[in-house]
């Protein structure tokens, strides 16, 4: 048992939950090629769900807010959500729609391409957030990505938002257009990548200087807060007292996919036990650094001991 676990306070994840059907090969295929000799393992994924097994295993209070088909992949999530100590009293069940499916091809480099068929997670409505309202009111910090429609994440922020709490954004996968002022103006923290700082501000991201310009574009937006990912270079923090990059650690990556994942999980951990963004981020880079190491999405999630003590 670690000693965080009474400091954190209750973290609430609304979002996606998928099975990840993976193929690793030497190489990603081109349109119409065929590529032979690879090696198939089946993971439990979807954003929402790989966040939240995220925070719950680096000690927090986790409640989750989703929605699976009534099939074999969502009767096996809500298993292993169960197993993971996450809270299950709001994983609603879909009778018409199934379970949200990823098909995953990763090469030699650790290079990924995806394809979803999101099923249920698009049939998660603003009637279902009215249903868990009490798990916002329960909650000190609501984080949220983008495989669920933007009315429901729209209305989640403006509920949690005028109950007091934080609100965090990980705009991800990236928006097909601008996210919405009413959207924006509701959020504490976001934490888009290169390419979704680029859509959400205007501004093309390719090095600090203009990633600190798309920051500060979205924080005239309406988000108090905004760290820009940037891969293996780390990230940029921006608010009104500080502006940092905070490098990344350098490690061999054998699987990317849920290294964002990882890092929002862990982020909002460290936000919720009181420190500040530098060091949240600082604690956040490490946790994502062990999770590219290791194969699948909520399966690379590393526990609270390992990132205490692991050494780059």
């Amino acid at each position: 048992m670690n000693t965080h676990t009474s400091l954190n306070r209750k973290i609430l994840v609304i979002g996606s939950s998928n099975t990840d059907m993976v193929i690793k090969s030497t190489h990603l295929p081109r349109p119409g090629e065929t590529v032979l000799g690879g090696t198939f393992f089946m993971n439990p994924g979807g954003k929402g769900a790989n966040q939240a097994v995220a925070c719950a295993r680096l000690g927090g209070s986790v409640a989750f807010v989703c929605k699976t088909g009534n099939d074999v992949f969502g009767h096996q999530a809500f298993q292993l959500f169960d197993e993971e100590g996450i809270d299950t009293s709001f994983v609603f069940s879909d009778a018409k729609n199934p379970s949200g499916v990823a098909l995953i091809l990763v090469d030699d480099n650790a290079e990924n391409c995806i394809s979803v068929a999101s099923g249920a997670n698009l049939h998660l409505q603003t009637a279902d957030i009215e249903k868990a309202v009490s798990a916002i009111e329960n909650s000190e910090i609501v984080l949220m990505q983008l495989e669920i429609p933007l009315d429901t994440v729209e209305h989640a922020a403006k509920v949690a938002k005028s109950k007091g709490k934080t609100v965090i954004l990980n705009p991800a996968p990236a928006p097909l257009q601008p996210l919405p002022k009413s959207i924006l103006e509701n959020l504490d923290l976001i934490t888009p990548n290169e390419t979704e700082a680029e859509i959400i501000s205007g501004i093309a991201v390719t090095d600090e200087a203009s990633a600190l310009s798309a920051a500060k574009k979205i924080c005239e937006m309406g988000v108090k807060k905004v760290i820009i990912t940037m891969g293996s270079k780390g990230a940029l923090i921006h608010d009104e007292n500080t502006t940092e990059m905070i490098p990344g650690f350098k490690v061999k990556a054998v699987d990317t996919t849920a290294a964002g994942d990882c890092f929002n999980g862990a982020l909002t951990i460290a936000i919720s036990e009181g420190r500040i963004l530098k060091e949240a981020v600082l604690f956040a880079n490490r946790a994502a650094a062990i999770s590219v190491t290791r194969q699948g999405a909520q399966s690379s999630m590393p526990y609270r001991q390992e990132v205490d003590v692991t050494i780059f």
